[in-house]
């Protein structure tokens, strides 16, 4: 009983001295408002959820958004402020980047229809979904590329075009070879060891992806002879010219396949089918059969059918007493009479009349005489520049191709520019 109520004596002098000290702590003042104003703590870290995703192949835009978070009826009133783009149309890959509250709901939509192009919805109270679509800038500076020749000049292009990433070296190596086409064929004139430099825009985004842009002039060295071409204006046109400021658009491309492995040239051979030591009158290209053929300049279809051994064959007139023949086509795109341009496609690659397997027979003919297209073609050249504009490309000229040949070479960045996407 003693020992209880000594317990008890000791529990109420703390309690007392807890009290005191209680009583004796400096209480911070508060004012009232802001007492009643502060309601239940709430975790101040951010709940805004952002998510990326890719539009899959065959998929409509509005399951891609609620995949990336978006409740059903908050995608549909999305989609509904679309003016820039038609849902029905975006592309698979197409990426999306979302930013959600999971209690709010949606805020943004971002759709990156191109590496410059990008189309961003956002939400508002009591305002709905609007819509903007922003390009995006990108700067530009020059770099020159180039590389000897192992195999071909893709393959030369691309070792040495390292400021670009490995799909535009060879769309680069394509738009070069467009330029030059008109006076080298690539198939044929181009061997071992030969070299190459260009000088190219690199166009570089905001977030760090590059392509390549104009090529501003280049020079190939075939067998130690250089061809020269850079680009240059006059007024508004804008086109190339070789290093004596005659134009690389020839009157006549280089060869009537843009893919071709010559199979037989101009000159004496022995006949595949007849067997007899005979003159061969034109070039012939191995190609697989359906390959697009060209007209090789502009001209009148003077024939279109069949031709005996030659099988299904077109004739064209051009300027100048030039006839190209092209013989055992698959199918003809032309009738005679019919006016064509140069690079236009005008029948299929075949192995009708007396062939042994789908290749094209080529011929050129200048006033009714049989001559080796690879020297009858080479001659004809560009138009030459207009006197007037001779010192001003003079002058472009030593600029440009002393940058090229300085190793390693890159100009100074230019002003950024806005430039719509060629996706």
């Amino acid at each position: 009983m003693t020992s209880s109520r000594t317990l008890l004596v000791a529990a109420g002098c703390l309690g007392i001295g807890a009290a005191v000290i209680a009583l004796g702590r400096p209480v911070q003042e508060r004012p009232a408002a802001s007492v009643l104003a502060a309601g239940p703590r709430v975790s101040v870290a951010a709940r805004w959820r952002t998510k990326t995703d890719t539009i899959r192949r065959g998929e409509p835009l509005s399951v891609a958004l609620e995949r990336a978070g978006l409740a059903p009826e908050e995608a549909a009133e999305a989609l509904s402020a679309a003016s820039a783009l038609d849902p029905r149309k975006v592309r698979a890959g197409t990426t999306i980047t979302t930013k959600v509250d999971p209690d709010s709901g949606a805020s943004e939509v971002v759709l990156q229809l191109a590496i410059d192009r990008v189309v961003r919805f956002t939400r508002s109270v009591g305002q709905g979904w609007t819509e903007k679509e922003e390009k995006l800038q990108w700067t530009t500076d020059t770099v020159v590329v180039g590389g000897v020749v192992t195999s071909t000049l893709t393959a030369a292009v691309a070792d040495g075009a390292d400021a670009f990433p490995e799909r535009q070296r060879t769309e680069l190596a394509y738009a070069l070879a467009d330029i030059l086409e008109y006076r080298v064929d690539l198939s044929r004139d181009l061997q071992k060891n030969d070299s190459v430099r260009v000088m190219v825009e690199r166009q570089t985004a905001p977030n760090g992806l590059v392509r390549p842009g104009n090529i501003i002039a280049a020079r190939l060295t075939v067998a130690g002879k250089p061809v020269e071409t850079m680009r240059f204006t006059q007024g508004t046109r804008v086109s190339y010219f070789d290093g004596e400021g005659k134009s690389m658009r020839a009157a006549f491309l280089r060869a009537p396949l843009a893919f071709r492995r010559i199979s037989s040239v101009f000159g004496l051979r022995r006949h595949p089918i007849l067997g007899t030591v005979r003159r061969h009158q034109g070039m012939d290209y191995a190609a697989a059969s359906g390959t697009p053929v060209r007209a090789l300049g502009n001209g009148r279809v003077i024939f279109a059918g069949w031709k005996g051994g030659y099988g299904k064959t077109i004739e064209i007139r051009h300027t100048n007493g030039y006839i190209t023949r092209y013989g055992h086509l698959r199918a003809m795109n032309v009738r005679s009479g019919q006016s064509v341009s140069i690079s236009q496609n005008i029948g299929q690659v075949g192995t009708t009349g007396l062939s042994t397997a789908p290749h094209l027979h080529f011929e050129v003919l200048v006033n009714g005489v049989h001559r080796d297209p690879r020297v009858a073609l080479r001659n004809v050249t560009g138009e030459p520049l207009a006197a007037s504009q001779r010192s001003v490309f003079a002058e472009l000229k030593s600029r440009l191709f002393a940058q090229l040949d300085q190793p390693g070479s890159r100009m100074a960045h230019r002003e950024p520019t806005g430039r719509p996407s060629g996706d």
